[in-house]
């Protein structure tokens, strides 16, 4: 696939867009009082805000490229295994797992998703989890940077590495700075943007379908056989066996079992507050992904011929060119880079909680009774942005090393491997 040509404009929307989410991570800083503030927001975000940052921390930019040749092969049953599966995990998890999270916090003053441990356990158990989680978290945020860097490629011909750099270095400044309240707060930014490209791709479809002799209404008669399944045949992705399977795990994964989810329910007030905010989350997948594949399920419709590698490839691209106007291709761009720091930023702030509430004190005590001291608030703002910052430079390095070549051959090969294979796995 060949890299697109972007209009100034959509340059300006895309510069407007991380100008927008440094102020608000600057803006939050100033809320920040001790580590409390930092990590876990007080403990009182609202529920609506909790909502909408464990809806938006599921997605990346993948959802919009990788699926895309899923939804344009396999039909809707993509939005039954993926979004239905995950807003009925998240339902069971409101009324069961997810309400304990803010419990934990008020009874035990937890602010880190695996502080519970050492309490329950052991500090062996404790330190264990913590330091296999951050080692596999340091190299899932370092490949979805990578993402972001093969997305800009894709969208405009920089090399991969700036993209990865620019975004990491954008990433590790407002969170540093305005920890938790930073990243939801961008969250919620972001999730408008998200909203706002993916309304404009949807309407933009359905404007043009009678072109193409189609309506809402005619298109989902027309789609191809198998198309309009709710379950694949066989036992393969998608499948009734697999997608209880699937259900299984994200069942756990999204009430809590990924800490930076964790962290959304451990910053709401109480129980009530975190099961709201679940279900508000849960409500969000039911609507918003059938809205996000419309345009998808169209493909064969509106662009036929296409195998799954090259709808993976070229799709979402298609799309856009298409049926939106000049700007809006920034936006889309904007959006994509949203949804990834989404879940990058939200594993960055709880990488750093885990690693200042549950390793060093193991080694230094002091930095947790500092941490708690409001007596010794710079020092504490200090020593957590130190704590991210470290985070963010290792995750930064390890993403520089996975786009350690640099040839423009190179960085076109890696973009066509990175669209041509099977999609995010969602984690």
């Amino acid at each position: 696939m060949d890299t697109m040509v972007m209009h100034w404009l959509d340059w300006v929307v895309v510069a407007l867009f991380f100008a927008l989410i440094l102020w608000i991570g600057v803006r939050s800083g100033k809320n920040i009082n001790n580590s409390e503030d930092f990590f876990i927001g007080g403990g009182k975000i609202p529920w609506w805000l909790s909502g909408i940052s464990h809806h938006v921390s599921g997605y990346s930019g993948v959802v919009f490229v990788g699926y895309a040749g899923i939804a344009y092969t396999q039909g809707m049953s993509i939005y039954f295994w993926w979004a239905v599966n995950i807003a009925l995990a998240t339902m069971l998890g409101a009324v069961t797992i997810i309400p304990r999270w803010p419990r934990l916090r008020r009874a035990l003053g937890i602010q880190s998703p695996t502080e519970y441990l050492k309490m329950r356990y052991n500090q062996s158990a404790q330190l264990l989890v913590a330091v296999s989680g951050i080692v596999t978290k340091l190299l899932d945020v370092a490949a979805k940077w990578t993402s972001m860097g093969l997305l800009l490629y894709g969208f405009t011909g920089i090399p991969i590495w700036v993209g990865v750099v620019v975004s990491g270095i954008i990433s590790l400044i407002y969170i540093a700075i305005g920890g938790i309240l930073a990243d939801l707060w961008t969250d919620f930014v972001q999730f408008m943007v998200q909203i706002a490209a993916g309304l404009a791709l949807f309407i933009g479809v359905i404007m043009h379908l009678g072109d193409y002799g189609l309506n809402f209404f005619t298109v989902f008669q027309s789609l191809p056989e198998g198309h309009f399944a709710v379950f694949n045949a066989g036992r393969g992705q998608g499948s009734l066996s697999w997608t209880l399977l699937y259900f299984f795990v994200i069942f756990f994964s999204y009430s809590g079992g990924t800490w930076n989810l964790a962290a959304r329910f451990i910053s709401t007030s109480d129980g009530k507050e975190a099961k709201k905010a679940a279900m508000f989350s849960a409500g969000l997948y039911f609507i918003w992904p059938f809205i996000l594949f419309f345009p998808m399920w169209c493909g064969p419709l509106l662009f036929p011929g296409m195998d799954q590698a090259t709808a993976e490839a070229t799709l979402y691209a298609t799309l856009t060119n298409t049926f939106l106007p000049t700007g809006m291709v920034g936006l889309v761009l904007a959006s994509m880079f949203a949804n990834t720091m989404t879940m990058c930023n939200s594993d960055a702030n709880t990488i750093s909680a885990v690693l200042t509430r549950d390793i060093l004190p193991i080694f230094k005590p002091e930095i947790l009774q500092a941490s708690e001291n409001t007596m010794e608030l710079e020092r504490e703002k200090v020593l957590n942005e130190l704590r991210t910052s470290v985070t963010g430079l290792a995750m930064t390095a390890a993403a520089r090393l996975l786009t350690e070549k640099n040839s423009p051959e190179w960085n076109k090969r890696q973009y066509d491997v990175f669209l041509a294979g099977e999609g995010e796995k969602n984690d």
